[in-house]
């Protein structure tokens, strides 16, 4: 005995030594420095840290949005990553406690007279003169428990990266939820313009109508020409196919935003009214720094990140030895009317082991090189949203001064288009222009003026964008 303890203990030491030889984990540490400023303002006040309901005031927009986000099948979809990540977290932590269950069973025995058991058997009395039943029957009953201790804090990192990990998914949700508002508010925008342009190819066809009139009278009159009345026609014509097309536009915009409000197609309930009044909101950025708590892509990122740093440590956990504790408790005899009598039937077992790995250790270091390469894959990923953050939000606004400069551009030209037709048509009655003057004043002018609602659906998006950029819209 004294030479089997001895030799355990030996073994036990070897394995512990051996176990130990493990890699040293190299944290990577991401680069997070952004500039001060987006442009040169450092002013800290952003539209990100308002709520939707306040960024948006139009009531039909609030409506649509509040329909999405109870109704978004994406957004439904994420939610249920949600509920997983959490029951992957509530999972490793029961790793942490001891396994518990009860156990019972019976059976039945026969085994040879002529052999060690069968020998045994027969010659054992359970009392005077009564011997152990042939065939032997076996009823048992007991509690068992098994637990591995957390020695090198293996499990316990594990949790903790389940937990960031649902942490993780939880910013997922944000960022779908700032995507769905921004999707729905441009949809609406763009259905808007599209009403509106509607409205001006209506407005000119109407124009071309009343010039294609003059044209026929002035032909019956001997003043015009057959090709003036076709060149008038085919401009009509042109103008009522892109009425369709704009139509068409339309119930596809409309179908877009009942998708994203997970419902079948119906109307969308608007103001049809004319999309140049409404005046785009006036921006507040903030500074850079902001993006990273503001910004659900990136508080994603970074836990995925520090999730990853955890899943390294577990992996080399691996290499060390692993101790568990196992125990059992109960009664157990070959009749069920001796099954509780005490001590007699009465069995008990406690066990602890110690294990490391000595042969399979390339797989333990391939899962601890892949882990590493994990970490290194989350870290540029992280640096590439914050980049991919600041770079969305400098190009909106860019965009967001650009469009204004040519919107009001665009204005003078409409308005100086307004008064061309006019003066073309009256000198055209006076036979003192040619009818291709006229037919290019008003291709210009519808042209300008749906360029012109083009223009401020532009504007309305991008603002939109530099509110979702920012990272508003989930709050």
């Amino acid at each position: 005995m004294k030479f089997i303890k001895k030799n355990s203990i030996a073994i036990a030491i070897c394995i512990t030594i051996v176990g130990c030889k493990a890699p040293s984990v190299v944290e990577s540490t991401a680069k997070v420095d952004v500039p001060n400023a987006f442009v040169t303002s450092t002013d800290t006040t952003t539209i990100a840290s308002m709520k939707w309901q306040n960024f948006f005031t139009n009531k039909n927009l609030q409506n649509l949005i509040d329909i999405a986000l109870q109704n978004n099948q994406e957004l439904q979809i994420t939610l249920q990553e949600i509920e997983i990540a959490k029951n992957e977290a509530r999972i490793r932590k029961g790793f942490l406690l001891p396994t518990v269950g009860l156990r019972a069973g019976s059976g039945v025995e026969k085994v040879g007279r002529y052999t060690s058991q069968g020998a045994g058997d027969a010659s054992t009395e359970i009392a005077p003169g009564k011997e152990t039943p042939d065939p032997l029957t076996d009823f048992s009953i007991g509690a068992y428990a098994n637990w591995e201790v957390d020695i090198w804090h293996k499990l316990h990192t594990a949790k903790k990266a389940a937990v960031t990990r649902y942490l993780a998914t939880v910013e997922g949700k944000n960022f779908v939820l700032t995507n769905l508002v921004a999707e729905v508010a441009n949809s609406y925008y763009e259905l808007q313009s599209l009403d509106n342009q509607l409205l001006i190819v209506k407005q000119n066809i109407a124009l071309q109508k009343n010039a294609l009139e003059i044209v026929k009278l002035q032909k019956e009159a001997a003043r015009g020409t057959e090709l003036a009345v076709q060149k008038f026609q085919a401009e009509v014509l042109k103008s009522q196919s892109m009425e369709f097309d704009i139509n068409q536009n339309i119930k596809e915009t409309e179908n877009r935003i009942n998708f994203l409000l997970g419902r079948f197609p119906q109307e969308i309930p608007r103001d049809r009214t004319a999309v140049l009044s409404i005046v785009p909101e006036s921006i507040h950025a903030g500074i850079p720094s902001q993006l990273l708590t503001n910004r659900p892509d990136i508080k994603q990122a970074e836990l995925e990140l520090a999730a990853a740093k955890l899943d390294v440590k577990v992996a080399r956990a691996e290499f060390f030895p692993s101790f568990g504790i196992s125990a059992g408790v109960g009664y157990n005899a070959f009749k069920t009317s001796f099954l509780f009598k005490s001590p007699a039937s009465l069995l008990y077992s406690l066990a602890g082991d110690l294990a490391a790995p000595l042969i399979n250790r390339n797989a333990i270091k391939a899962e601890f090189s892949s882990a590493n390469a994990r970490q290194i894959q989350a870290m540029y990923n992280y640096e590439r949203v914050i980049l991919n953050a600041y770079l969305e939000v400098s190009n909106q606004l860019s965009n967001i001064d650009n469009l204004e400069k040519s919107y009001d551009l665009r204005s003078q030209q409409v308005a100086a288009l307004d008064k061309s037709i006019d003066v073309s048509n009256d000198l055209f009655k006076s036979a003192r222009v040619d009818y291709l003057e006229v037919l290019l004043t008003q291709r210009d002018a519808l042209e300008t003026k749906l360029e012109l609602i083009e223009t401020r659906k532009n504007q309305l998006n991008a603002v939109v964008n530099i509110y979702k950029n920012l990272g508003g819209g989930w709050r």
